[in-house]
């Protein structure tokens, strides 16, 4: 009797592959360097990558983070000038650099605490 091996992909790894890995590496991590080209994996060639995709999500849901702490920080006076910004800011380099690891590795992890927000499919 043969075994029949389920080839079904661990969760984390893109769908296309190491070639879409390799192939598409650089557009997964331009975003997270600057939050603002987090469109640039969707316009370009990688449209079509699952794996650029994932981290272009990443890098919007960073930017739309980066917004929020920055909007709340300059409202609320003091507490927000002394402790949100610096401390948010701070989180959102840690949340960044965690993406670049990430994505520089071929991985497919969520960010922490604002990973799980699906708003590119």
């Amino acid at each position: 009797m043969e075994e029949q091996t389920n080839q079904q992909q661990a969760p984390g790894t893109p769908q296309g592959g190491n070639q879409d890995v390799e192939k598409n590496k650089t557009m997964a991590i331009v975003g997270y360097i600057i939050p603002f080209l987090f469109f640039v994996p969707l316009v370009s060639e990688a449209k079509n990558s699952s794996y650029a995709k994932f981290h272009a999500n990443q890098q919007l849901n960073l930017l739309l983070a980066a917004i929020a702490v920055n909007i709340v920080g300059t409202i609320i006076p003091v507490l927000g000038w002394f402790i949100i910004l610096p401390l948010g800011t701070i989180g959102l380099i840690i949340l960044a650099i965690m993406g670049i690891i990430s994505a520089s590795k071929g991985e497919m992890k969520k960010l922490p605490i604002i990973g799980g927000f699906e708003l590119i499919k």
